[in-house]
């Protein structure tokens, strides 16, 4: 068997139950011209995840994580399944591997899931078998057998332990944004697209809140050099960034409006929830010129991972905006989300490009 491309693609590339059907042309044109397996990682429909946390919460406000991880990856699965029948349509072959089929079993955080041991049987033996395996994002299993979900937009994860599987040297990954910008193309005027960037770059960049990837895939690429290629998500499916070992050393704004900045009353405490969000898994910055911590990405009950640690919720002081140039980084604290924006539009505007240097320095947080 040739070695099977491994590519990913993010919820965004799923406005309308059509878009499976675009993608199943784009999918079917590519096996045509290359020869070669496929094994596609989608996440769900824009908005299905959030509407089933939004409907158990009705039902219990404070769910069991084992009950959320085993209802919310079912968005992810619905998603593949679409996929898969679109390429049926087309006459491929094509099958669906979920969590408990695919050979990745995790510790049991059933939210914040860590991969801890690879199989690989499953999926080559359905990549013999198929011309396209289709994996719902997030999916995996504990040691026993239970649902685990690897965190919100955890898809980008599933792509690259999947490429580590099959032994691909290259994972795809495709979104709305086809690479990583100097700050969220979206919301900032002037933001940049960066034609290469390193491990180190990209993962200090995830931590700090940057929406492109997951940064434990990063990580994951990083150990076992798997090159990550960012690509958008319509045809013709253009190349943006490429992640490796190379890259430029740059300069950045990078904030999400969802993370949120915890004030504590001094550095022990700070230090004890930071310690504590860790165990559980979550990406956490602590701020060293205050008692603070940085969670990132949001979808997180802060209040109630606090209260399973013993920790006195801490006071939500503003959103963290990021200033990166090379290795150092600079945390600014806005107030609210639309501060925000402008806040680092600010910091944007007085930014140096390009930055001279090579990548690979040492990344400090």
């Amino acid at each position: 068997m040739k070695t099977p491309v491994v590519l990913k693609f993010g919820g965004s590339t799923f406005p309308t139950h059509g878009a499976y059907d675009e993608l199943a042309r784009g999918l079917d044109e590519r096996i045509r011209s290359e020869g070669r397996p496929m094994a596609v990682v989608v996440s769900a429909m824009h908005g299905e995840t959030e509407g089933l946390r939004g409907r158990l919460h009705e039902v219990n406000r404070q769910p069991e994580p084992a009950t959320g991880a085993g209802l919310l990856t079912t968005a992810d699965l619905v998603s593949a399944h679409l996929l898969a029948t679109a390429l049926h349509r087309r006459g491929r072959s094509a099958t669906v591997l979920a969590g408990h089929q695919l050979g990745l079993t995790t510790n049991a955080s059933f939210l914040w899931a860590r991969v801890v041991d690879t199989d690989p049987a499953p999926l080559l033996k359905a990549l013999s078998e198929h011309e396209v395996v289709v994996v719902p994002g997030g999916q995996a299993v504990d040691a026993e057998g239970r649902p685990t979900w690897l965190g919100k937009n955890s898809s980008d994860l599933s792509a690259l332990a999947v490429a580590r599987a099959v032994g691909s040297r290259v994972c795809e990954i495709h979104s709305d944004v086809d690479g990583i910008y100097t700050s969220d193309p979206h919301l900032i005027a002037g933001a940049r697209m960066l034609p290469e960037v390193s491990y180190n770059m990209a993962a200090l960049m995830s931590l700090y809140g940057a929406k492109v990837l997951h940064r434990r895939s990063v990580q994951l690429a990083l150990r076992h050099r798997i090159e990550i290629v960012l690509r958008h998500n319509r045809a013709p499916y253009g190349t943006g960034t490429t992640i490796s070992g190379a890259g430029t050393q740059m300069a950045a704004v990078v904030f999400n409006q969802r993370s949120l900045v915890l004030d504590y009353p001094d550095d022990a405490q700070a230090d004890f929830a930071h310690q504590a969000f860790h165990v559980e898994g979550l990406d956490t910055v602590r701020l060293n010129r205050r008692p603070s911590v940085a969670v990132v990405g949001g979808y997180v009950d802060t209040e109630a991972l606090q209260r399973k640690h013993g920790i006195k919720a801490g006071r939500a002081a503003g959103v963290p905006v990021a200033e990166v140039r090379g290795s150092k980084v600079t945390m600014h604290v806005a107030p609210g989300s639309e501060d925000a924006v402008r806040l680092a539009q600010r910091l944007h505007d007085g930014l140096d490009f390009p930055v001279p240097g090579r990548a690979g320095v040492r990344v400090e947080v």
